[in-house]
């Protein structure tokens, strides 16, 4: 079964330094590494390394912005972790694809502008009067786990140790919502995904130490919650890389300690059922992190620790892990929602046209 693990998943050229329980977000092509243990670094994977000032097991998000047209820039935010920071980027790429030059370009148009540097560089989260705004402060935020939702992708759904669940209005700016999960044990650095269906249901896993926690939330202004069956093969780790594909969540690796777990697992949402893979990562892996690539083709694995932490990165085909059934289900659901967005942008450019074209018959009568 080694050489079988070791042709599932295919290394890759090695970060720039090795790192465990980082962040990662997804832009395009490109895969945002954001801080880790010991790390207060943002690095552009592979490519580039800027300087910033990111905390210890923090949570980082990117923001959905409706109203941004420019779909070459990005918003993430970064908060909590050991320093309870609250931070936010705009980013636009650093280099450019070798086939065109609209990243130059865009990065020359940036250096012409005022603002360019507001871009690619971690600031302070501030409000509509631009005051410092800090995500709940005063709370345990160590290992902070969060999800964007809400109708128009304004909500920040928290879940923190000890046991709590929060939204905080990010139009607003104000939480909105606290609550307390239905558990008697602590969570921190937990699994915390996202699946809309009727409002904003959250699937929700412990990590910490021998608790077997597992629920699902529902979330319409008030949330409801229910509690799911949990693997056992899982139940007694913690720190395991997780990525949610389609209806399925997928889990590498692991820590029960002194154990280091090289398992993979998976778990069916519509068939609320558990799934331990005879295959395996190529070694005992924990504290790494998982995320998908943009044409949903391909799981990414970076970082970890196998006791010492490591500069890994690998990728395995989502096709070893889902069936030929739940591949299908998220072709359609990309289709879908790739309609939906273009439906979407029509439907803006037909507003602001008229907008103009309202703006323009202002200007004649005033005259």
């Amino acid at each position: 079964m080694g050489n079988q693990s070791v042709t599932l998943f295919q290394p890759l050229k090695d970060l720039l330094t090795p790192l465990s329980h980082s962040q990662c977000v997804l832009h395009k092509h490109e895969i945002l590494i954001c801080g880790g243990v010991d790390k207060k670094d943002c690095y552009l994977i592979i490519h580039s390394k800027t300087n910033t000032s990111l905390s210890v097991r923090h949570c980082v998000v990117k923001l959905v912005d409706s109203n941004n047209k420019d779909r070459n820039q990005i918003t993430l935010l970064s908060f909590g972790g050991e320093y309870k920071h609250t931070l936010v980027m705009k980013y636009v790429s650093v280099w450019g694809d070798d086939n065109n030059s609209d990243n130059d370009n865009e990065i020359n148009k940036l250096k012409k502008s005022k603002k360019s540097s507001n871009y690619n560089e971690w600031v302070h989260f501030t409000d509509n009067h631009n005051n410092p705004t800090n995500i709940r402060i005063g709370d345990d935020y160590n290992g902070v786990r969060a999800v964007i939702g809400g109708s128009s992708n304004h909500l920040l759904f928290i879940t923190n140790n000890p046991k709590n669940i929060s939204v905080f209005d990010l139009s607003t700016f104000q939480f909105i919502k606290h609550d307390t999960l239905p558990t008697n044990k602590k969570i921190s650095n937990h699994c915390f995904i996202s699946k809309p269906e009727n409002g904003q249901g959250i699937l929700k896993s412990n990590e910490k130490k021998k608790r077997k926690i597992f629920m699902k939330c529902c979330y319409n202004n008030t949330f409801q919650f229910h509690k799911l069956p949990v693997c056992n093969d899982i139940a007694l780790f913690n720190g395991y890389a997780y990525v949610y594909i389609n209806d399925s969540i997928l889990f590498f690796g692991g820590s029960n300690y002194p154990h280091i777990s090289k398992l993979v697992h998976k778990y069916s949402i519509q068939e609320n059922k558990w799934m331990t893979f005879r295959n395996a990562l190529p070694s005992p892996l924990y504290g790494s992190v998982a995320i998908l690539s943009e044409d949903s083709m391909y799981v990414h694995i970076i970082g970890g620790s196998n006791g010492e932490d490591v500069s890994t990165h690998m990728k395995t085909q989502v096709s070893e892990w889902l069936s030929e059934k739940e591949i299908k289900k998220g072709i359609e659901l990309k289709v879908k929602k790739e309609e939906e967005n273009e439906q979407q942008d029509k439907a803006k450019e037909e507003t602001n046209d008229a907008k103009e074209e309202k703006d323009k018959q202002n200007e004649k009568e005033k005259k």
